[in-house]
């Protein structure tokens, strides 16, 4: 933070905080003899030793006892440099908490991040993480809940100036395994996908994928992590990235994704991986030098592991793979009448998973072949399961087609009517002949 060199410099009058008694006399004593030590670290660390908890206790006084705005930034920025320089003198806190019942630790920084001054939130945001994190110590319960929403919550800010900070302070937290699954329950996977969607600067691009990465290291949130589409997006990063660090990032985590989970698990993400193209992307990333080995190692165990899987793969694993990637296209199984004949009933396992997801990309995605493909999916599904009218209205699946007959693309309107007439008649044999796309009516008009 470029304010915090500017607070270093600042003067705190210590003695008129004393003549009003709003701090002690230890703690008086205590912080101008730290402040005396700002520029002789040696010094200074062996102050921190012999005063033992006089140091924790005289911080956690003063922000629970003074309220100017410059001041509290100032003792933050000391407690920020403190742990920044030894990361053990946080445990000196935590023994004092253990000793003192009553001092408040965790609330003590916690209610910081209310207040309306924003570099006092995030550098209490940044100590909570230190706190959190530097011991054995851990924040549990509802304090944690909130602390990890209100970390997801910023990410969502818009025109965050401490964007980068609150992801550094989630690279903290997420190095411990206690707090990701914790995380993960505050809707942290989408928050950081959705800000990785966004036109983030390649620094950032690397810190929210360090935190995907750190959180692929849990087997649970490994086998579910794509539910939120994370596995097209990294794809996306590695096909336009040409930053070294962001590539071994990324690669990193498609490898813990196909490392993490259990055997039976893991088959999704390959599935994932092989319809977002990555095998295409690893052939073009083999041929290059690296001055990382470990992305040759990653690059190697990745292909290894996706050509695997390809040999396995059913006709039906490879449509759900592409329908899980959002990256729809034409390919053969889409016009398939063999295919829909056999498979159209598997769109309801997991609980509609797969037909779920086609339903909210006619919602969500703004390409139109995806629309297009999407919307004739929804109609062969109908068409080919005797139950799918009803299943689709029960989803409002037929209000979202209809939308996309007044669609600006024509083979998305095209697509939208043949599903909205498959939805509403019963004789399908006879659609395809009776409603002619918009290319055939020029042909035909052509003729005459």
């Amino acid at each position: 933070m470029m304010q915090a060199a500017e607070i270093r410099g600042v003067f705190i009058n210590w003695q008129s905080y004393l003549q009003c008694q709003m701090i002690t006399e230890s703690d008086y004593n205590f912080i101008v003899e730290f402040d005396k030590l700002k520029e002789a670290p040696k010094e200074r660390d062996a102050f921190i030793q012999n005063s033992k908890l006089e140091c924790p206790k005289t911080f956690i006084n003063l922000i629970s006892r003074i309220s100017k705005d410059q001041t509290v930034q100032y003792i933050l920025t000391l407690i920020d440099d403190m742990f920044e320089e030894d990361k053990s003198r946080v445990k000196l806190f935590h023994e004092y908490t253990e000793v003192n019942k009553s001092a408040q630790l965790w609330s003590s920084f916690l209610n910081l991040l209310n207040r309306q001054d924003i570099f006092t939130v995030h550098m209490s945001s940044r100590i909570m993480a230190k706190l959190a994190s530097f011991s054995s110590a851990r924040l549990q319960g509802s304090d944690l809940n909130f602390y990890l929403t209100w970390l997801n919550n910023q990410l969502t800010v818009l025109g965050n100036d401490y964007l980068q900070s609150v992801v550094n302070v989630l690279q903290t937290i997420l190095r411990v395994d206690d707090y990701r699954l914790s995380f993960v329950k505050t809707h942290g996977i989408k928050g950081l996908v959705d800000l990785l969607n966004t036109k983030v600067s390649f620094q950032l691009q690397y810190q929210i994928t360090h935190c995907l990465w750190l959180l692929a290291f849990n087997p649970l949130i490994a086998t579910k992590m794509n539910e939120h589409n994370v596995i097209p997006v990294l794809a996306d990063i590695l096909r336009d990235s040409s930053k070294e660090k962001v590539t071994r990032i990324v690669l990193a985590t498609l490898r813990n994704l196909l490392e993490k989970p259990s055997p039976s698990e893991v088959q999704g993400n390959a599935l994932a991986m092989i319809h977002s193209k990555v095998i295409s992307m690893l052939i073009v990333l083999e041929n290059k030098n690296w001055a990382d080995s470990d992305i040759k190692d990653d690059i190697d165990f990745i292909h290894e592991k996706l050509s695997m899987n390809l040999n396995f793969l059913s006709t039906f694993d490879e449509y759900a793979g592409e329908v899980k990637s959002g990256h729809l296209e034409w390919s053969p199984v889409h016009r398939s009448e063999r295919f829909w004949r056999e498979n159209a009933s598997m769109l309801n396992e997991n609980n509609y998973e797969i037909l779920k997801i086609l339903l909210q990309l006619l919602s969500d995605s703004r390409d139109p072949l995806v629309l297009a493909i999407a919307a004739h999916d929804i109609g062969e599904y109908v068409r080919h399961y005797g139950a799918g009218k009803r299943v689709i209205e029960k989803f409002g699946g037929k209000e979202r087609v209809m939308q996309l007959m007044t669609h600006s693309d024509q083979q998305v309107r095209y697509e939208a009517l043949l599903a909205v007439q498959k939805l509403m008649v019963h004789h399908w044999e006879y659609l395809g002949k009776q409603v002619p796309n918009e290319n055939e009516k020029q042909g035909v008009t052509a003729k005459k």
